[in-house]
């Protein structure tokens, strides 16, 4: 318990799964610590849209990503930013565990060719919580 959880999710590559990230991210939040909880919120944080915020965004995220425990990411929208912050952790030999929703589509062969990373297949929500127990645990 208390582990620090870097949720992963897509803000620029588009937010079409919003609501399932903050449903996910408070599931986790109920036992541990969630670094990006701004990832389900549906509208931009005010970094996002401040001018000029990317330097500043990077540098915070890759604080986050080095002081967590392990990532979680949701990454059936895919996103630039997302996949380089799960080549980031593998690199830091940070555990990665990714889901991702089977019924719509591919997932790339970049993850599931990776031994490093844990993938899990789901079709509906409800899949997802006895699979974060036990990562969890």
């Amino acid at each position: 318990m208390n582990k620090r959880v870097y949720f992963a999710g897509s803000i620029r590559g588009g937010r079409r799964d919003a609501d399932l990230y903050k449903r996910i991210i408070d599931y986790i939040s109920k036992t541990d610590i969630v670094l990006t909880e701004h990832i389900g919120d549906p509208s931009k944080s005010s970094l996002e849209t401040k001018p000029n915020a990317q330097k500043e965004i990077y540098a915070r995220d890759i604080e986050w990503l080095e002081s967590s425990d392990l990532v979680i990411a949701e990454c059936s929208n895919p996103s630039l930013g997302v996949g380089y912050e799960l080549a980031y952790a593998e690199k830091k030999n940070i555990p990665v565990y990714i889901f991702f929703n089977k019924d719509r589509g591919l997932l790339s062969a970049m993850l599931t060719g990776d031994d490093y990373f844990k993938v899990y297949l789901y079709s509906n929500e409800e899949e997802i919580y006895p699979i974060l127990d036990s990562i969890l645990k």
